[in-house]
């Protein structure tokens, strides 16, 4: 459910008054994760990385308010539930957006994601999930990366995380990854917050 709060009854008060009508309000932070972990369960289990990322994703999102609230439109609202969104090679050449549900269960997020994903590549066409809050990413596999910076357009305002391909060590596979933030959103000390949980997550996959 999607609800229109009042900023100054929230802790981000200060943040949304502040940062909401600045012209670039956007906050990148990158830091290299350490997914040997990850690497092994996909392998093992014979499930997609990225899948397993994105799952990680969500259980670290979910453990913070913060990602609850996204600023839109010059207001902020409050979800209940809670969506990654992952770009979709489609079937004409191009792509498409797919909002996938996060799930505590691995196995049901997994199916939802093959399911879905599946779906938007046959059709060419977005599923959206209106009444989630949304954490965007972004997999560019083709070359590995440092970092990855967005352009702001305006018109997402929600948290976006995005890679490229995993680095093989002799021992371990690491992996850079930039998070994008509004800053009404959240302060950098909470995405930090967000980034160490995330990792832990991954560890303990």
């Amino acid at each position: 459910m999607k609800v229109a709060v009042d900023p100054q009854k929230t802790k981000r008060a200060f943040a949304f008054q502040a940062w909401m009508k600045s012209p670039m309000p956007m906050v990148t932070l990158t830091k290299t994760f350490e997914v040997s972990r990850l690497c092994k369960v996909a392998k093992k289990r014979g499930m997609k990385m990225n899948m397993l990322l994105c799952w990680c994703i969500g259980k670290a999102a979910a453990q913070q308010e913060e990602f609850f609230l996204i600023p839109e439109q010059g207001q902020l609202y409050q979800y209940d539930q809670l969506a990654i969104n992952v770009i979709v090679n489609n079937a004409k050449g191009g792509i498409s957006t797919c909002d996938i549900p996060f799930h505590e269960d691995l196995q049901q997020f997994n199916q939802d994601y093959l399911s879905l994903t599946t779906k938007v590549a046959q059709e060419s066409a977005d599923f959206c999930l209106e009444d989630h809050a949304i954490v965007g990413t972004s997999t560019l596999v083709q070359t590995e990366l440092d970092s990855i910076v967005n352009q702001y357009t305006g018109i997402f305002n929600n948290p976006f995380l995005s890679w490229g391909r995993v680095h093989k060590g002799f021992f371990k596979r690491r992996l850079p990854i930039s998070l994008q933030f509004h800053h009404a959103q959240m302060d950098g000390g909470e995405a930090a917050t967000f980034l160490e949980s995330l990792q832990r997550e991954i560890r303990n996959l």
